[in-house]
């Protein structure tokens, strides 16, 4: 289907049919700015509104056009929670999407999946300016021009392929050198689980990187660790008595299910203290980074899988507070 619908022959039923049909690419396009579904679908609602106001005879290239707009929105919004995250509270995490193996439960199907939607690319990406964001997406993932992405950005041709090149630096220095399988990750994965349940130590650091990462986003509303940590020694250390306090002393069991997050194999751990999506990035098989996403206000997607999503008391023993409660909690 081509993605140019003449305005002269293009009714109001066929606009709306081929914007549905788009629906899932701009999703990403939105998604990957801003690492937020629920902000992305936002914009792309807004892009609709936006349709149906315009001169429909002037949009030659639909898809084109909607990119722009969406684009446009979504450097507009990172802009505005790029101010909004510099009080956030522990790290911020993009949100995951998790696909349990279930149709109905399966908030990928809303968004093109690939690389550019990836945890890994994703965190990366926070760590660039929004107009780097931007040009690298948009010409590097999207195939848009240095021309055509000037526009949406604001910029200069020149002055936007410096931006995507300082973008694409970033990203290659921190892209997996040897990466895994998805057959690979589920093993690693596996054995992962496995070691920390049991409180093996030596495997855990044989799986780990020796310069491993650990972040846990509970966004100031659940128990997280309040920083990031770096080292396999400091990460194994973190991770016993993160499952420790997990399994926990009310009896309460500790489910585990294996999912999809944002395409990848990764770990939904549902326990007294809320839920946690654990996704993992690998290198020479390895894992290089653990992200957990434990923010309820990112665990939209988890609606209609085995797990629910509440706020969860706070602890009362001090170690619990002192590890997992964020420092305004108390």
């Amino acid at each position: 289907m081509s993605d140019t619908i003449p305005g002269e022959r293009a009714t109001a039923s066929q606009t709306a049919s081929e914007f549905e049909r788009l629906r899932p690419y701009l999703l990403r396009v939105g998604y990957s700015h801003l690492g937020s579904l629920g902000e992305a679908e936002d914009v792309v609602q807004e892009a609709w509104l936006r349709l149906q106001g315009a001169e429909r005879d002037e949009i030659r290239d639909l898809r084109a056009w909607l990119t722009t707009v969406v684009s446009r929105l979504a450097l507009d919004a990172l802009t505005s929670a790029r101010a909004r995250r510099e009080n956030y509270v522990g790290p911020w995490l993009p949100e995951p999407l998790v696909d349990a193996g279930t149709v109905s439960a399966d908030p990928a199907g809303r968004v093109e999946l690939d690389e550019s939607v990836s945890m890994a690319l994703l965190i990366v990406l926070e760590s660039l300016s929004p107009a780097e964001r931007s040009a690298f997406l948009l010409h590097d993932v999207f195939g848009y021009s240095f021309p055509e992405v000037a526009r949406i950005v604001d910029r200069t041709p020149q002055a936007t392929r410096q931006l995507a090149a300082r973008a694409r630096n970033a990203v290659e220095a921190r892209r997996p050198r040897y990466p895994a399988s998805e057959d690979q990750q589920r093993e690693v994965i596996e054995a992962f689980l496995g070691a920390t349940q049991d409180g093996e130590i030596a495997m855990l650091l044989e799986l780990l990187d020796p310069d491993v990462t650990f972040r846990s986003d509970g966004g100031g509303l659940v128990p997280a660790a309040p920083k990031v940590f770096t080292g396999a020694e400091q990460v194994v250390g973190i991770l016993t008595r993160i499952f420790t306090m997990l399994r926990g002393s009310s009896g309460a069991p500790m489910r585990v299910f294996r999912v999809l997050i944002n395409g990848a194999p990764g770990l939904l751990v549902d326990a007294q203290y809320g839920p946690s999506v654990i996704s993992f990035t690998l290198d020479q098989g390895r894992i290089t980074e653990i992200n957990s996403v434990r923010n309820p206000e990112k665990l939209g997607t988890l609606a209609g899988t085995p797990v629910s999503v509440a706020q969860p008391t706070e602890p009362t023993s001090y170690e619990t507070a002192r590890l997992f409660w964020p420092a305004s909690g108390g």
